[in-house]
């Protein structure tokens, strides 16, 4: 016998539990499903592990939409601390600042590495690529090819398993706009002078990352649990360890039908008026029957993985930064988390807990690896950078996460855009949102959004908003103080791969 339900939601992620909860809201009768046996909130759910509680990540909570900061404070009203935004770049046994800070990172480097470094710089300016395809000829251009190597490469590669060679210009000029080693220079010595910079292009500086943001005392999952209690409070379902099956849809009873699987091998059914999906689109597609003609274009779609190893470690204070972002080649991390910096409640006093973040492909060797290797990398690696000394740590483990961010192929958008038409021409019932839900890397906050959106899209019985245009222009730099700006910050881009011939 199938539950009857007006929306039947996918995914207990940031994206599907606020459009849950916008339409418990509003008396719509709704049913959640998540794959996680114990954790709502997806990427952004916090683990507990012995009393040491960690985010998969990092999930700085800061918005330029009032409509996001207003939920938030809706759903966690009495939760949130101020934190200071602190993170480095380790490289080479030193650390720099983030973002950079040239006349610093010069001094750091040494006189001679400076002295190539800049003479490499000059050299691209007198002799720039015309027309530079590629990230890594991009860079070049515009901080010379010693400085690409040192600050660019690595940590590239390790984040996104792709060549720079292989990653598209328009990438880079995106994710580093507006940054100009000369001028930075210029404002660097001027602000070690002490003197007073005067209006016009000279004295404009760069943007810098926020310097604080909001955070739930004990992680953002506190966010999510809330949102579950008050969707369950008023009326809502919320299923657990669960995973759907097969998607079918009535075009006569203007129903979707529903096959669920459950944990140890049972089966539920589902029948609703709405199926709003934050499930990776491959594997949407994969369940809908009968077989959409875009399937081999859903199973085209790509996705970078990574997993966290978190050791324990018996000290207070380790390091200040939120997070360093580890440029050193000769370390597989690629980054550290230091959740004590995050908040003080997530950690047991007088200990700390380090997150190291190693990016991989589901499968490959990094991910398939036994957890008591992984542990034993990261405390090797951990000493290296000089962060933590192995036998201070006392306890640790691995948490894997699938599918933390869609890959930006050469192939990806015409991919997404097939499956749009194929899916939105013929099921006008079914909603996509959330990062993996739209193939797109949103932040939690543009997740949040399109959800948002969804919700009044159903609940108007018509598609009043087009929520593949939340957050079309990209920008890098979140600029200011943690609070509310007027406009939605826009969505950050990831890696494309440089256009081959036959596309360009």
């Amino acid at each position: 016998m199938s539950t009857e339900t007006d929306v039947f939601v996918i995914g207990a992620g940031p994206a599907g539990l606020t459009a849950g909860y916008c339409l418990a809201k509003e008396g719509r009768s709704v049913v959640i499903i998540e794959r996680d046996p114990v954790y709502v909130g997806g990427i952004s759910r916090t683990v507990d592990y012995k009393g040491f509680l960690f985010d998969i990540g990092g999930h700085r909570f800061f918005s330029k939409s009032k409509e996001v900061v207003a939920l938030w404070q809706e759903l966690l009203p009495d939760d949130f601390i101020t934190r200071p935004r602190l993170s480095r770049i380790y490289y080479n046994g030193k650390f720099f600042s983030y973002p950079l800070k040239a006349f610093e990172a010069l001094l750091k480097l040494g006189v001679f590495t400076s002295a190539a470094c800049l003479a490499s710089y000059a050299r691209a300016k007198l002799r720039p690529l015309a027309e530079p395809r590629t990230f890594h000829q991009w860079v070049r251009n515009q901080f010379g090819e010693r400085l690409f190597q040192i600050f660019f490469k690595t940590y590239t590669e390790k984040v996104w398993g792709m060549s720079c060679d292989e990653i598209s210009a328009d990438w880079a000029a995106q994710r580093i706009k507006g940054l100009d080693l000369a001028t930075a220079v210029v404002n660097a010595l001027t602000r070690s002078l002490r003197l007073r910079r005067k209006a016009g292009p000279v004295g404009d500086t760069v943007k810098t990352l926020i310097e604080s943001f909001q955070y739930p005392r004990k992680g953002p999952g506190m966010m999510w649990q809330a949102a579950a209690h008050k969707i369950r409070a008023l009326g809502g379902r919320i299923m657990m360890d669960r995973e759907l099956a097969t998607l079918g849809y009535d075009a006569d009873r203007q129903r979707w039908h529903i096959e669920v699987a459950v944990a140890g091998g049972g089966r539920e059914t589902y029948t609703a008026r709405h199926v709003v999906s934050s499930a990776p689109l491959r594997e949407l597609v994969e369940r809908i029957k009968p077989t959409p003609i875009s399937l081999l274009h859903a199973r085209a779609l790509r996705y970078r993985d990574f997993l966290t190893v978190a050791l324990m470690v018996r000290k207070g204070e380790t390091f200040p930064d939120n997070w360093i972002y580890i440029h050193d080649p000769s370390v597989k991390v690629g980054r550290v988390q230091n959740f004590r910096s995050w908040s003080p409640e997530m950690v047991p006093e007088g200990m700390s807990c380090l997150g190291l973040e190693y990016f991989c492909f589901e499968g490959d060797g990094v991910w398939n690896a036994p957890d008591s290797e992984l542990i034993a990398l990261a405390k090797k690696e951990i000493a290296q950078i000089g962060l933590a000394a192995p036998d201070d740590v006392v306890d640790a483990c691995v948490v894997r996460q699938a599918k933390a961010y869609p890959v930006y192929d050469e192939d990806y958008a015409d991919n997404v855009a097939i499956i749009r038409r194929d899916l939105e021409g013929r099921y006008p019932t079914l909603h996509m949102v959330g990062r993996n839900g739209m193939h797109r890397y949103n932040n939690q906050d543009h997740a949040m959004m399109t959800a948002m959106l969804t919700a009044r899209n159903i609940i108007a019985g018509a598609r009043l908003y087009d929520i593949w245009n939340v957050n079309e222009d990209a920008e890098y730099h979140e600029a200011g103080e943690s609070g509310v700006q007027d406009a939605l910050e826009s969505v950050r881009r990831v890696p494309e791969k440089v256009a081959s011939d036959r596309a360009a």
